[in-house]
């Protein structure tokens, strides 16, 4: 039992190591996007507006038509870079 209860602590630490590098793999990425899409000079504030706008925007009745044109202007920016 105690062998057991070892083996599944190493399996814990892995898995829960391997979620921590996803995690900030996707960090990484999204720090990413924002500096492709020109907002790295902007300050926190105005980045974190900006997010809670489009969040607000992504709850609203017009939310498919939002997540439409964006995805179509993502695509066509990261196209051409």
């Amino acid at each position: 039992v105690q062998s057991k209860l070892v083996y599944l602590k190493r399996q814990y630490a892995r898995m829960k190591n391997i979620e921590r590098k996803q995690d900030t793999r996707r960090k990484i990425q999204l720090g990413g996007l924002i500096k492709k899409a020109g907002l790295d000079g902007e300050t926190t504030a105005v980045l974190y507006g900006l997010l809670v706008e489009a969040s607000e925007k992504l709850v609203s009745n017009e939310a498919a038509q939002y997540r439409k044109n964006w995805r179509i202007k993502g695509d066509i920016a990261l196209t051409n870079d």
